[in-house]
């Protein structure tokens, strides 16, 4: 049974979702600070470039909902502190830890959804058994009330310069399944590379709407036409963070990403209008 309060996050023309994600510093990583030191100003500013959702964690989410008005953006509340992320990862011992009582908590903050991970790390196997847990621990909770159960399935390979996520096309395929399978009502998970094979994870989700998430900074060009090429093979949003707070203009990125997402313009198309105003 579909959630009624997961529209909130959809275009009512389109279908489909653009979220601005600023949960990073919930992760304790010095590198993804920038952008967000003022938090009160950076999900003002936001929240006015008329995306459909905003991440946030737990103790930032107060910024979006103590503004006036009913035309801000719907919150997608971050759930599970983790410290992969931390600035040496992985540390010696990893944990993933959902709040007690998170759907008590998404109710009070007026969530439009919650999003935990389930996180599949080369030599950390441990990682992935405490996020099914913590999805567990949830899920009959947020059936219960009504509220939407977001599961980000994430791959990380272990390699030379350390740990980097993996956009093996059977690896992203198989977790989001997993996501599926374990009762997501929206997934957000890394792109395939290439993104010509998104369509395998968007079939196997088996109806859940998939949207990916952004990743580090990149050029205006490479951010529109991996868009482009997403919204190509059926990609149902996108949870974008530095490529929109890190830009120097963050609402003139949104309309951008809003032509090729909700207005079936090209990347190329896009990058026009967004030069133009600039």
């Amino acid at each position: 049974m579909k959630k009624p309060r997961l529209q909130r996050l959809f275009h009512p023309t389109s279908g489909r979702s653009l979220i601005v994600a600023i949960d990073h510093a919930l992760f304790n990583n010095t590198a993804f600070l920038p952008g967000i030191e003022r938090m009160d100003k950076t999900v003002a500013k936001v929240a006015s470039t008329g995306a459909e959702g905003v991440l946030l964690s737990v103790g930032e989410a107060t910024h979006l909902q103590d503004l006036p008005g009913r035309e801000k953006p719907a919150l997608m509340l971050r759930a599970d502190p983790a410290n992969f992320y931390n600035n040496e990862a992985p540390v010696s011992k990893l944990h993933c830890r959902v709040f007690d009582h998170a759907v008590e908590i998404a109710l009070r903050l007026d969530a439009a959804c919650i999003l935990l991970n389930l996180l599949q790390i080369d030599d950390h196997p441990e990682m992935l058994s405490q996020c099914v847990e913590n999805i567990l621990k949830v899920k009959n909770d947020c059936d219960r009330y009504g509220m939407p159960l977001g599961i980000e399935p994430l791959t990380f390979k272990k390699t030379s310069a350390g740990y980097v996520g993996d956009g093996d096309p059977d690896r992203v395929t198989t977790l989001a399944r997993m996501a599926a399978e374990l009762g997501a009502d929206i997934i957000k998970t890394d792109s395939t590379e290439p993104e010509e094979d998104f369509q395998r994870v968007v079939e196997a989700a088996s109806g859940v709407p998939v949207t990916v998430r952004g990743g580090g900074r990149a050029s205006d060009e490479e951010v529109l036409d991996h868009t482009e090429r997403l919204v190509k093979q059926g990609v149902a949003g996108l949870i974008y963070g530095r490529n929109v707070f890190q830009h120097e203009s963050p609402e003139k990125m949104t309309r951008a990403l809003h032509a090729v997402l909700h207005q079936g313009q090209t990347a190329k198309e896009a990058l026009k209008v967004l030069k133009a105003e600039g």
